[in-house]
């Protein structure tokens, strides 16, 4: 397998109906690393929308277990790309995200707006610091692979089309994006969950690299201060540098999905557990660990 063996095959691939199959190699074979931090920098981009983190606060998830309420997102996404949405394990894993979504009140422009972060900030992420460019292939993948996990989380009038879709994205960033008390208190919640998982000497530059990665309206919706330009300039300079070394890499012959996931709160997933197991207040006892 040479390093480019993942991008020929996508390249063969058609990006409507193999966008599975794409979504999992780009996810889980090519860029496992940058999905997963593109994918904590689009929920906390969810966050710098009043009406979204009003109901986030409500729920106390994020004040009173943020890494809990972590692992399960991360793991839930990572479970449908790993088995597919139509598999036994991501129809389960759907159906423990609409379970968790029932009980509240969430509008649909709302939840369109979630999903279209899972679609484009990965992309943009990819663009900016991924060890080689995304094929179109990946692209179009991507909007077609969450259009059907929107359809059967029951999200009505998702955009047919990646650019109709990447519009609504932006027009609703333009017009919902807003500083607001419980905002910025999910995004103080969220960058002490960040700080936690490093040494404690470490933290401060944890945060102000977390920082320099977040554009201005993020920063002024989650009411954090911007990073000083050298440390902007340092952490893309080590994102991009990251991404030169994994350009030697050889290429990875399985999909880290669920296993790229450094879940605490489920110690080992995938081992011992199946989907229904996230979402609920604790592992259960018999699964060995």
């Amino acid at each position: 397998m040479n390093r480019y063996h993942w991008l020929t095959r996508i390249a063969a691939l058609d990006p409507v109906t193999d966008a599975q199959e794409i979504y999992r190699i780009s996810s889980g074979h090519e860029f496992p690393w940058d999905y997963l931090r593109a994918l904590e920098f689009a929920l906390l981009r969810t966050f710098c929308v009043p009406s979204i983190s009003v109901l986030l606060a409500a729920t106390g998830e994020f004040e009173h277990r943020p890494q809990k309420r972590y692992d399960d997102t991360a793991l839930l996404m990572a479970e449908i790309a790993e088995h597919g949405y139509d598999s036994p394990r991501g129809k389960e894993a759907l159906r423990v995200i609409n379970r968790l979504h029932r009980p509240y009140s969430i509008s649909n422009d709302d939840m369109l707006y979630v999903l279209s972060t899972f679609v484009y900030e990965p992309i943009n992420w990819i663009d900016a610091f991924g060890w080689r460019r995304l094929h179109p292939h990946e692209r179009l993948a991507a909007f077609h692979y969450y259009f059907e996990v929107g359809r059967r989380m029951g999200i009505r009038e998702i955009p047919p089309d990646y650019d109709e879709f990447h519009d609504f994205k932006q027009r609703f960033e333009r017009e919902r994006f807003g500083c607001c008390p419980t905002g910025r208190a999910i995004g103080h919640y969220t960058m002490a969950l960040f700080r936690s998982w490093y040494p404690r000497p470490l933290r401060p530059l944890v945060e102000a690299a977390a920082r320099g990665c977040l554009d201005q309206p993020m920063l002024d919706a989650l009411g954090l201060a911007s990073a000083p330009p050298w440390t902007k300039r340092t952490v893309r300079a080590a994102l991009r540098g990251r991404a030169m070394v994994e350009r030697l890499l050889p290429p990875r012959r399985h999909a880290a999905l669920t296993r790229s996931v450094r879940a605490r709160g489920y110690p080992g997933y995938p081992a011992g557990y199946c989907p229904a197991d996230l979402g609920a207040d604790r592992p259960p006892a018999d699964n060995g660990k």
